[in-house]
């Protein structure tokens, strides 16, 4: 019987998907919007709306079991084979001095949300009636609260050197469109502005206790310009890459040279975690100072088990000598969330 068992496992082993992982020498293609053969990938978009006093997030999580885990001769990946699925939902509102916070995912016995759907071209997720859908030049977004049309205005952009991450974390390719127009409802308010969307896939698991942590910006400059800052961590709280990209009028994405993350104000959750929420910002040409236009902006997931805060930001300093003023949204990862446990606590380490 033993050997029939053993002889089973190597039978469904092989039923197994074949994953990649990132190769640091081969940037991706702007055009690459998945789904990828990778053991991680996700879908973000974001918005902070000055006007409207508003900022929402939504984003969609494709993940698989590590295939490598075992507990005894039991790899868990058999019994999963797919893909899981998970989308989270912010909304901010400034004005209300509140935060909405929504999420899904597979195995949600208790409410049936639906198949998930990923596929491209054209860009389709769906996760029962939340949907991000391409449709000619711009996409269609309809989650929750959020009714909304995006248009590029940029073309999408590869940041430089082409992922986040090391060797030792995992790494995520990583392109983005860093500036769209957006026109449509939040809660049935009609709103205009910029929004921001990422793509990134790879071997990264992020917040988990064995894969990265990091602090990221995507951010508007009022010159046209936009800024991404990635700043990674390892799960001892160690700085292990510092990456940052300007992406000018034109779309065409160059890096940031001598880039300092420096946090200058830590903000400490109900659940305990620590986060830096005020930074300067140098690097060749730039010099920024941005802060959270809300500090409470903590999210625990069930979904992913992570804990991490998602807000708006704004700032203020000087690019190629001319002043400038920055707005968009920050990302926090602080680690591994377990709702039945007691709350997991990682250091800051600037």
């Amino acid at each position: 019987m033993r050997h029939l068992t053993v002889g089973l496992l190597f039978l469904l082993t092989g039923c197994l998907p074949s994953l990649q992982r990132v190769d640091a020498g081969r940037p991706p293609s702007p055009n690459n919007w998945g789904p990828n053969p990778v053991p991680l990938e996700w879908w973000y978009i974001s918005a902070y709306l000055p006007s409207e006093n508003l900022a929402f997030h939504w984003a969609m999580f494709k993940a698989y079991a590590p295939q490598d885990y075992r507990i005894g001769i039991l790899q868990p990946a058999i019994f999963f084979p797919g893909p899981y699925h998970a989308s989270h939902i912010a909304v901010t509102d400034l004005k209300e001095n509140k935060k909405v916070f929504q999420e899904r995912f597979d195995f949600a016995f208790d409410r049936p949300q639906g198949d998930s759907i990923v596929r491209y071209p054209p860009l389709h997720l769906e996760q029962g009636d939340w949907k991000l859908a391409q449709e000619g030049e711009g996409y269609r977004l309809e989650a929750g609260p959020i009714r909304l049309r995006l248009t590029p205005s940029k073309p999408a952009a590869v940041h430089p050197p082409g992922y986040s991450g090391t060797a030792e974390t995992g790494r995520m390719y990583y392109v983005s469109y860093t500036r769209m127009n957006l026109e449509g409802t939040i809660n049935g308010r009609p709103v205009k502005g910029e929004a921001w969307m990422d793509h990134q896939w790879g071997d990264q698991l992020g917040g988990n206790s064995l894969g990265a942590l990091w602090d990221w910006f995507g951010l508007h400059l009022s010159d046209g310009n936009d800024v991404m800052l990635y700043r990674v961590k390892n799960p001892k709280g160690e700085v292990v890459q510092l990456a940052g990209s300007l992406v000018d009028q034109n779309g065409v994405a160059s890096e940031l040279r001598g880039l300092e993350m420096r946090p200058l104000q830590t903000w400490t959750s109900p659940s305990g975690r620590t986060y830096a929420l005020s930074w300067q910002i140098q690097a060749e040409g730039l010099n920024l100072k941005l802060d959270p236009l809300r500090q409470d902006q903590e999210l625990l997931t069930r979904s992913t088990g992570v804990a991490y805060w998602e807000g708006p930001v704004q700032g203020s300093g000087t690019f190629q000598g001319q002043e400038v003023q920055a707005t968009g949204m920050g990302e926090f990862v602080a680690g591994p969330y377990n709702p039945s446990g007691q709350p997991f606590v990682t250091p800051l380490n600037p």
